[in-house]
């Protein structure tokens, strides 16, 4: 049977969050073009606090250095980082770190956005005061640049340049010289990081990836019982119809949904109805003319008793060659009403304990030939439920078949065992095989792998076809199988019948 690839079940989600995505773009288009925004957007929050404290650190730090030590504070800094730091006064000087050129962008971002300050000395009254005379929880010095975030002042700005690729992030710092009288105007920190990371400074990886598996365990916990709700019918309409191929028509699904799945259900079910009166009216057509054919072959075959009798030896040729066409149409007929017999019989068969090597003993002495071996390895007291007569029919036409299409390869041989709660009889041979194409179609009536349907190359295509009917009629299954290297296999499958199937082989 075949098998689903990609479930509908993977669809429907892989499809969520690809809608998910696109709006996510829309509304990021629609955002960055009206609202204008823009990289600078992932220097606020909590990426613009973390870039704030580290300003503060990187000042308080500078604060305790003379003004040689800047460029190596700034450098042991970076290296912590796996970034680059830079201290310019807002007018575009640098005051410390490695010497660079600032991109032209930057450059005017910087005396932008943060303005170039007033320049020359702050007034003489101001006292002295660094961190490490300041008393704790006074006011910052009069020269501190206003704080972002909710107590006013502008956040941190971010901007990318190309060939080479880096982040240029600038924040207020407050201006390290001592004494407080010596400091000229505000100082921007300048951080470059060659990806959005920034040593975890402007973009931390691990709210997100939280956040985004909150949001997809959300989403699939939300949208898990609407897909179960659809699918769910689906499978069960995918069962279902696999039976109905296999004929059993007494299958039917739910149909109480008021979408469209319950009108497929409905129709369905239907649909069963339908083709089982169709196949049952094709049996019992079937089995009533092949009744009504007996009566007529008897007379012939009694006319030509009377016939032989009467003719003379250059006419009893002529009665030998019509006597093998009617045994043979008489042989068709028979097929046919064991086939009706064992179709419409379902309802009335009696389901009792059987002993399979009873019955394969049986089937071998009704259909075996002198010149085939046929081995019967069925353990003793291997008990299955079932209808005796259906299976040693069903066994015989197994064992027909196998002596006319592998009798003279090797062995033929039967065996069973329990598979717990159902028993298994195959009967195998060492033929050629069928082609793994038509193995499907070996139960289907009047097919056979020769078209031909000659006398001397088997019957009309009914031998497995009745042994499909009686097994299903037992409640049982039949399957077939190629056997490696060479060889044929039929397997019946039987329900076991209590205790009795309990013993293991």
């Amino acid at each position: 049977m075949k098998t689903a690839r990609f479930p509908l079940y993977a669809k429907i989600l892989l499809w969520f969050f690809l809608n998910l995505l696109a709006v996510g773009a829309v509304v990021f288009v629609i955002a960055s073009e009206h609202f204008r925004v823009g990289p600078e957007l992932l220097a606020v929050g909590g990426a613009g606090e973390r870039i704030r404290v580290i300003a503060e650190l990187i000042s308080d730090q500078l604060e305790r250095q003379p003004r040689r030590e800047w460029d190596t504070e700034l450098q042991r800094f970076g290296a912590k980082l796996d970034v680059k730091f830079l201290a310019y006064r807002n007018s575009g000087e640098q005051i410390a770190g490695t010497p660079t050129d600032l991109p032209s962008d930057v450059r005017q971002k910087l005396t932008e956005r943060f303005g170039r300050g007033p320049v020359g000395r702050l007034p003489n009254d101001l006292p002295e005061e660094g961190p490490r005379n300041r008393p704790p929880g006074s006011p910052a010095p009069a020269d501190r640049p206003p704080q972002d975030g909710p107590r006013g002042g502008r956040p941190p700005f971010l901007v990318r340049t190309e060939n080479p690729k880096r982040y240029w992030i600038g924040v207020n710092m407050r201006a390290p010289e001592r004494p407080v009288e010596a400091r000229r105007g505000p100082v921007t920190l300048l951080i470059i990081s060659k990806d959005l990371h920034a040593g975890g400074l402007l973009f931390d990886f691990e709210p997100w990836l939280w956040t985004g598996a909150g949001a997809l365990l959300f989403s699939v916990l939300f949208w898990i019982p609407l897909v179960r709700h659809i699918t769910r019918p689906v499978a069960q309409m995918q069962s279902a119809t696999a039976q109905i191929a296999e004929g059993n028509f007494e299958t039917r699904v739910d149909e109480r949904r008021r979408d469209e799945l319950g009108v497929l259900g409905y129709s369905i079910n239907r649909m069963a109805v339908r083709l089982s009166g169709f196949v049952n009216g094709q049996k019992r057509f079937l089995g009533d003319i092949a009744h009504e054919l007996c009566s007529p072959l008897a007379r012939m075959q009694m006319a030509l008793g009377i016939l032989e009798e009467r003719a003379d030896d250059k006419a009893k040729q002529y009665v030998n060659d019509v006597r093998e066409e009617l045994e043979q149409m008489s042989g068709l007929v028979n097929e046919l009403l064991s086939f009706s017999k064992a179709s419409l019989s379902a309802n009335s068969v009696r389901m009792q304990p059987i002993d399979l090597r009873l019955l394969v003993e049986k089937a071998i002495k009704r259909d075996g030939q002198e010149a085939v071996e046929i081995r019967n390895e069925v353990p003793e007291a291997l008990s299955a439920a079932a209808d005796p007569e259906l299976i040693v029919r069903a066994i015989s036409n197994l064992l027909r078949n196998a002596i006319r299409y592998a009798g003279h390869a090797g062995p033929i041989t039967v065996s069973a065992m329990n598979t717990g709660e159902t028993i298994q009889l195959v009967v195998s041979d060492l033929g050629p095989g069928v082609p793994e194409s038509e193995l499907h179609k070996l139960f289907d009536p009047f097919y056979r792998v020769d078209t031909s349907r000659a006398r001397e190359t088997g019957g009309v295509g009914l031998g497995l076809s009745i042994v499909k009917t009686c097994v299903e009629t037992c409640r049982g299954t039949v399957t077939c199988r190629n056997r490696q290297p060479t060889g044929f296999e039929a397997v019946i499958t039987l329900p076991g019948f209590g205790a009795q199937s309990s013993a293991r082989t």
